[in-house]
C-alpha cells in the first residue's frame, strides 16, 4: 500500500474514531453536548437543518476505498508574507489566516472566526490532512482578542489547543452554536463559551453584533456524535456594514440564501467557502462548489465577496488550485468582474 493511501485509510480512521464524550452518547443514547427541548430544529437527541440525511460512515468508506480521480496537494504550497495586523482598528480589516480561519479588526475590537492553529484538522497528531503552508498571522503576532466565533465542532474549524491557547492569553468571549460549549469547557472549564440558537442576535460590544442563521452543514468530532451540536452561520452587523460569513454549507436549491438575503440583506461583503467540493455525489449536500458561491453572493446580495476553505488542508479530491480557476470560470459565466469575489489566502487582508 503506498504513503498516500495509507494516510487516507488513516484519515478514515480518524472519522470513525471517537472522543469520550462520542461513546458516552452512544452508551448512555442521549445527547452529551445538550440537553434542551425538542424544537423545529433539535429532535431531543439530535439536530436538523431540515433536509434527509443521505449520507452516512458507509459512503465514507465507499468514498475513501474506490478508484478515483484524486489530485493531490503538494507538500507546501507557499502564501503571502504573514500580515502583523495592527493592535485595533477603527474601520473594518479583515486578514484571512489560512483555510476556514479569519481575524476581523471592527470598530475597535478584534474577532477571530473559527482560528485553527494545529498541524493536522484531525483528532490525531500523526495523521488526517495537514497544513501544507503556514496560518496568515503568527498566533505571537495576535492582536489581544476580544471575542472568537465559532461556526461548528469540524477538526478543521474548531481547533481546542488554539481556543484553550487563547483563553490563557487573552480570556476573550467565545460565541458558537448550541453544544459546542460543552466540547470546549471538556478542554478548559475556565473558557468563556456562550451557546445559541439560531437567531439569536450577541451584541458583541456597543457596535458591533453578530446573528446565528442556518445553514446547511452537519456536525461530529467522532463517529458517534453526528449532529449533536449545531452548526451555524453568522451575520456580522458593523458601522462599517453587515458581513454574512458562511464556515461551511451546501446549495440546494439555494432557497435559503434567499431568504437570509431578504431578511438580513444586502451585505457590504459576504465570506464564503470556495473548497472542499470534489466528488460532488458525496460533498455536494454539504459543500457547495465555486460556482454556487457565487449565486449565494448574488442571493445575499453582497457588494463583495472573499472566498475561503482552499488551499491550506486537502480535505477532498480536487486539486489546490482548482477553486480558484473553477471561481474565475464561474464570474465570466455571471458576467461578473473577477475583484466582485476574491479567493483569500493566508495572510492576505481586506479594508472596508
Amino acid at each position: 500500500m503506498n504513503r498516500r493511501k495509507l494516510l487516507s485509510l488513516l484519515g478514515v480512521s480518524a472519522l470513525l474514531s471517537s472522543t469520550g464524550m462520542a461513546w458516552a452518547a452512544f452508551s448512555r443514547s442521549r445527547n452529551p453536548y445538550y440537553q434542551g427541548p425538542v424544537s423545529e430544529n433539535f429532535d431531543g437527541l439530535r439536530f436538523t437543518d431540515g433536509r434527509p440525511v443521505n449520507k452516512g460512515l458507509l459512503d465514507v468508506l465507499r468514498w475513501q476505498t474506490s478508484k478515483r480521480e484524486r489530485e493531490a496537494f503538494p507538500a507546501h504550497y507557499p502564501a503571502p508574507t504573514q500580515d502583523k495586523p495592527p493592535a485595533r482598528v477603527e474601520g473594518l480589516r479583515i486578514v484571512h489566516l489560512g483555510h476556514a480561519s479569519f481575524l476581523y479588526q471592527v470598530a475597535g475590537l478584534n474577532v477571530l472566526v473559527d482560528p485553527v492553529y494545529s498541524e493536522r484538522a484531525s483528532p490525531f497528531s500523526f495523521a488526517g490532512p495537514r497544513r501544507v503552508n503556514a496560518p496568515g498571522v503568527a498566533f505571537d503576532d495576535l492582536p489581544k482578542i476580544d471575542v472568537v466565533l465559532i461556526t461548528h465542532n469540524h477538526y478543521d474549524h474548531l481547533d481546542l489547543a488554539a481556543l484553550d491557547a487563547l483563553h490563557r492569553r487573552d480570556k476573550p468571549r467565545m460565541i458558537m452554536p448550541l453544544g459546542n460549549d460543552t466540547i470546549i469547557r471538556a478542554r478548559n472549564p475556565a473558557i468563556h463559551a456562550e451557546a445559541y440558537d439560531w437567531t439569536a442576535k450577541v451584541a458583541l460590544s456597543d457596535a458591533v453584533s453578530a446573528t446565528l442563521v442556518p445553514t446547511y452543514h452537519w456536525s461530529a468530532r467522532g463517529a458517534l456524535d453526528r449532529r449533536m451540536a449545531l452548526w451555524c452561520s453568522f451575520v456580522i452587523e458593523t458601522p462599517a456594514g453587515k458581513v454574512f460569513h458562511i464556515g461551511d454549507t451546501g446549495y440546494h436549491d439555494g432557497s435559503l440564501y434567499e431568504r437570509l438575503g431578504a431578511e438580513h440583506g444586502p451585505f457590504r461583503l459576504a465570506v464564503l467557502p470556495i473548497g472542499a467540493y470534489e466528488p460532488r455525489w458525496f460533498m455536494g449536500e454539504n459543500h457547495m462548489n465555486p460556482e454556487e458561491a457565487v449565486r449565494v453572493m448574488l442571493s445575499l446580495r453582497a457588494e463583495q465577496a472573499l472566498g475561503h476553505h482552499w488551499g491550506t488542508f486537502q480535505l477532498t479530491d480536487e486539486g489546490i488550485e482548482r477553486p480558484p480557476e473553477a471561481l474565475k470560470l464561474a464570474l465570466v459565466q455571471a458576467n461578473l468582474p473577477e475583484e466582485r469575489f476574491r479567493p483569500m489566502r493566508p495572510g492576505l487582508s481586506w479594508n472596508a
